[in-house]
């Protein structure tokens, strides 16, 4: 048996395990997830992935079953874990915006304000999040456990808590938001076990850089160009001012090539600009991390 340390990483199941699986694939790791097994491969012999319930990954990384694992930070408040937040990780299944823990009603509830819930019954997955929620605002209701499907109770018990990222599921159930109670999104944690061992440690923080780089390049571009020295203040002019960009020499001495690195919603401007000033040669190219 092989003596070499071993960092055991919790992989969410369900929604985020797609593109928790592409994450790992642009920071440079082969994570291959299989529909009906619970230990993905993965091409780094130092990492070994166990797949859970995002529900469950901040209990299990706090009782050191596995080191580190990836979950939203409302389960990690749910939970009540006492883990180390290494760091927060902007990606999810539909959008890069936060999900919402929303309180919600149906549209032709008369229910308008938090204080209208009194007496009444909430369904929800995060029970404990609302049930310190309403007790912060002084209001007394029967929180109720759901076992998912919870916009379809919404015409059964007097509201529901839910969470959404877009809000087409609450849209096309005819809901109506009365208070946001929490924003989410995905974080790398680590037992406070893990994060006091020096090598795992370690490893967690280069695992960090390379899953940041890869989210901090989803958005970018890299964009080459050839541009004749004449023109070279005017198509520089073109950037926006905080990026600089790389110059190199070619073998014929009246031109540069350009290199620079850009959101893409702004290259896409750029680059008819940038060929109207006398660039030629424009290369635009996906990236896979960014590490600044």
């Amino acid at each position: 048996m092989s003596d070499s340390p071993i960092l055991r990483v919790g992989i969410p199941k369900g929604s985020l395990a797609a593109s928790t699986a592409n994450l790992f694939r642009r920071a440079g790791y082969a994570l291959n997830l299989s529909s009906r097994g619970y230990y993905p491969s993965i091409d780094d012999p130092e990492l070994r992935c166990i797949m859970f319930r995002a529900q469950e990954i901040s209990r299990y990384v706090e009782d050191d079953v596995v080191d580190i694992g990836i979950t939203g930070h409302d389960w990690i408040c749910e939970n009540g874990s006492d883990v180390v937040e290494v760091a927060e990780l902007v990606y999810s299944k539909a959008t890069s915006r936060p999900a919402r823990w929303v309180l919600a009603v149906p549209e032709e509830s008369e229910i308008r304000t938090v204080e209208d819930f009194e007496g009444g019954i909430i369904a929800t997955e995060v029970t404990g999040v609302v049930k310190r929620f309403f007790e912060a605002a002084g209001v007394n209701v029967k929180v109720e456990f759901s076992w998912g499907a919870t916009e379809v109770k919404a015409r059964l018990v007097t509201g529901i808590v839910e969470l959404t990222e877009t809000g087409s599921s609450l849209r096309a159930n005819n809901l109506r938001i009365v208070a946001e109670l929490m924003t989410s999104t995905p974080r790398l944690i680590a037992s406070k076990t893990a994060w006091a061992d020096p090598w795992k440690r370690q490893k967690t923080e280069s695992l960090t850089l390379l899953l940041q780089g890869a989210i901090e390049a989803r958005a970018k571009v890299g964009l080459k160009m050839n541009v004749e020295k004449a023109n070279l203040d005017q198509a520089l002019s073109l950037l926006p001012a905080e990026k600089s960009p790389t110059l190199s020499p070619l073998a014929d001495d009246k031109f540069v090539a350009a290199e620079v690195i850009l959101e893409e919603q702004v290259a896409r401007t750029l680059i008819p600009e940038l060929k109207r000033a006398g660039a030629t040669g424009i290369i635009s190219y996906p990236l896979n991390q960014v590490i600044p």
